[in-house]
């Protein structure tokens, strides 16, 4: 390494034909005695760029900065110090460098995991001994840290972070436009650093908020009128632009089951011949597996989708049938097809906006609340949570067979089931059943 101070002469210098360095056969590295850690790096072809060394955890590093005359002498100098003040803050200057380049999900894993007080380690501890052991789906918090946190503090010492820098993350958030995805950032930050204080890792959390910062989350009401739902019954296969489609929001309608449940459903799960769906609490979103009873009208539907799977175990195969869809197929896919369903006289929904509408359906049908929310599998609280485990198939099925009685009848006129005589060989009639549910008071 030279120890002659650098000047930008001495720079032009290097660059000539015929100077000492001009002629090596490799690369010589010159440091500037001036500022600690610069390097000027010239080739064996005197092209010269600058480089900034320093260790990080006990390994050594070297950043380029950029290559002269690009980059002067005066502006290295300058990023060779507040790289410096970066270390002297716990701030690896890799992270400042990479502030505004995109950061690779699959990479931010391998980095700086080594260190037991970094931010990826924080991350990957809190991943692998809390959230996927207590998740069922702990991809969407590790997807939160992978886009919205580690590319932010990637680098960083866990125990730096400040509490105006959780806050100025989590208002970039909320300034994309994604009030509640910042909630759901704040969130998982909280409990990250909860957990980091258990395991040792950090001594406080800088996540102090007394609100949501993405404000209130409002639950959708959402729920299809009687019109609606005649034209969804009538132009489904319009309106949908796959040939899988309408039969898959069929039974999301007639079963009032969970998109996800549907999208992981084996056909083991489905009984034909005793016209059952068996949910295995391995696919609920609660934990708690269920079954319940399926009407002619969802036999059908579920036999077309067998055809179609073309032998695969998966009711919803992926393309090589390897595994089933991603549940989120299935919201994309009405999301595309929302014009054509407004073109119908239906206005943007989801698919569990479906399963809402058959909730409210099953209400005001006469279910009672008690069976409606088993069909739905809502978790139930205190004792009865606890001390009721009936299975409640036989009142299940005849709810479902009711809330599609209505449906036939909004699709082809016939005489809706009243739910009390919904098992009986015969069924009365009854004017006010021909009414629809959504008109009831």
């Amino acid at each position: 390494m030279g120890l002659a101070r650098l000047t930008t002469s001495h720079i032009e210098s290097l660059g000539r034909e015929g100077d000492s360095c001009g002629t090596a056969l490799r690369s010589r590295d010159l440091s500037d005695p001036a500022t600690r850690g610069l390097v000027l790096r010239i080739s064996p072809q005197r092209k010269r760029a600058w480089l900034f060394r320093y260790k990080w955890h006990g390994r050594p590093v070297r950043l380029a900065l950029g290559a002269y005359p690009s980059i002067s002498l005066a502006d290295a100098r300058r990023l060779a110090h507040e790289f410096a003040d970066f270390i002297q803050r716990g701030i690896d200057p890799r992270q400042a460098r990479d502030q505004k380049r995109p950061v690779r999900a699959q990479h931010l894993a391998l980095v700086g995991t080594e260190d037991k007080h970094s931010v990826e380690f924080l991350a990957r501890e809190y991943m692998d001994r809390h959230v996927r052991k207590r998740q069922k789906r702990p991809d969407y918090v590790d997807r939160i840290l992978k886009t919205d946190v580690l590319p932010k503090w990637i680098g960083r010492d866990a125990r730096t972070i400040k509490a105006r820098e959780v806050v100025e993350l989590i208002d970039k958030v909320v300034d994309r436009g994604s009030p509640i995805m910042a909630n759901h950032v704040a969130h998982v930050l909280g409990q990250m650093f909860k957990f980091g204080i258990q395991r040792a890792i950090v001594e406080d959390s800088p996540v102090k908020l007394l609100y949501r910062p993405g404000g209130k989350e409002r639950s959708r009401e959402r729920v299809l009128s009687e019109a609606e739902l005649r034209a969804f019954l009538h132009h489904r296969f319009d309106a949908c632009r796959f040939a899988l489609m309408p039969h898959v929001l069929m039974i999301l309608l007639l079963t009032l089951q969970r998109r996800g449940e549907l999208a992981l459903a084996q056909w083991k799960d489905i009984d034909f011949k005793a016209g059952t769906w068996t949910i295995p609490a391995s696919h609920s979103k609660n934990g708690r597996g269920h079954t319940i009873g399926l009407g002619d009208w969802s036999v059908r539907e579920f036999q077309v989708l067998k055809r179609m799977s073309k032998g695969s175990r998966y009711v919803l195969p992926n393309l090589d049938g390897s595994g089933p869809i991603d549940p989120k197929y299935i919201t994309r896919s009405v999301a595309r097809c929302l014009k054509r369903f407004r073109k119908v006289g239906i206005k943007p929904f989801t698919p569990h906006d479906l399963r809402r509408t058959g909730r409210t359906g099953l209400a005001r049908l006469g279910v009672s609340k008690d069976v409606a929310e088993r069909v739905l599998n809502h978790a139930r609280e205190g004792m009865e949570g606890v001390y009721d485990v009936h299975d409640y198939l036989e009142e299940k099925h005849a709810a479902l067979r009711t809330w599609e009685g209505y449906l036939s009848a909004l699709q082809g006129n016939q005489l809706v089931v009243p739910y009390a005589s919904a098992s009986a060989d015969t069924v009365e009639e009854n004017d006010q059943l021909h009414k629809s549910p959504f008109e009831r008071s």
